[in-house]
């Protein structure tokens, strides 16, 4: 599976599970009701969409630029942080406006959530690979 095909598989099952874990994981970490960790979920899911699509696209781009084919362990990793860096940006003023806390407080938050997701999307990450192949650019 391939281009726009491959990428909207992604996303749709990265953020369907995504959606599930992290309204737990808020629930829990933030003892917020379920309304707003079920909230925070489905913007930053939103926001995630968004920005996975951008970040998978230009990471792709990079690939294609490299000299060496594949994904190692250390691309990979590369990988998680770049994308999970980037959400850090977007996300931590939405969780702090929607749980009325200060800035500090959901970036706290927001690091639980990423040392989770983290390893989230590295084990899913290759995990599609495995099941789907890896995307053309990488195999070119």
């Amino acid at each position: 599976m391939q281009g726009v095909k491959r990428r909207v598989v992604y996303v749709g099952l990265y953020e369907l599970v995504a959606i599930l874990l992290s309204a737990l994981l808020l629930k829990w970490i933030t003892g917020a009701g379920a309304g707003h960790s079920t909230a925070i979920a489905v913007v930053a899911s939103a926001v995630a969409i968004v920005w996975n699509l951008i970040f998978n696209y230009g990471f792709e781009q990079w690939e294609k630029h490299r000299q060496q084919q594949g994904r190692s362990l250390g691309i990979r990793l590369l990988h998680a942080l770049g994308f999970e860096g980037g959400l850090v940006i977007f996300l931590v003023p939405l969780i702090a406006l929607i749980l009325k806390v200060s800035l500090l407080e959901a970036l706290l938050m927001d690091l639980a959530l990423l040392a989770f997701f983290l390893i989230y999307t590295f084990v899913f990450n290759w995990a599609f690979d495995e099941l789907f192949g890896l995307p053309a650019a990488v195999t070119a």
